[in-house]
C-alpha cells in the first residue's frame, strides 16, 4: 500500500492513495502507525480524502486501529471522509466510535487540544 507521510511537530498525516479502503488497506495502515510509533510519532491524523468507497471489514480495522493509539496515550483522528464513505461508516453505527474531522483544520485543533488535556492531566 502507498501511503503519503507529512510529519509535523505534534503530529504525522498518513494518506493512503487508494480509492478504496479496504482490510488489506487498513492492515498496511496499522503496521505503518506501528512504525512511525517507533520512530517517536505519537499522535496521527489519517486523511481518506482519496476513497470513494469502504469495505465494511475494513471499518472494524479502523476502529481498532482508533482504540489503539487512545490505549497508549496518543491522539487519532481521521478528515477526508467522503460522502460515498460516511454513509457507510453511519449504517455500522461506527462513525460513533471513532474521532471524525470535516476539515484538515478541526483534525489538527482535536490533535491540540487531546495533546493539552493530556499535559495538564498529566501534571496533576
Amino acid at each position: 500500500m502507498e501511503f503519503k507521510i507529512d510529519t509535523k511537530d505534534a503530529f504525522t498525516i498518513i494518506m493512503p492513495v487508494n480509492e478504496s479502503i479496504s482490510a488489506k488497506m487498513t492492515g498496511a495502515l496499522r503496521e505503518k502507525c506501528m512504525e512511525m510509533r517507533q520512530s517517536g510519532s505519537r499522535n496521527f491524523i489519517i486523511d481518506l480524502q482519496h476513497a470513494n468507497e469502504i469495505d465494511k471489514e475494513a471499518i472494524s480495522e479502523l476502529v481498532t486501529l482508533h482504540e489503539e493509539s487512545y490505549s497508549l496515550d496518543q491522539s487519532l483522528v481521521f478528515t477526508g471522509i467522503s460522502k460515498a464513505v460516511m454513509p457507510v461508516l453511519k449504517e455500522e453505527e461506527q462513525d460513533l466510535l471513532i474521532n471524525i474531522a470535516p476539515s484538515m483544520a478541526e483534525a489538527v485543533d482535536i490533535i491540540s487540544m487531546e495533546i493539552l488535556e493530556r499535559d495538564l492531566f498529566g501534571e496533576e
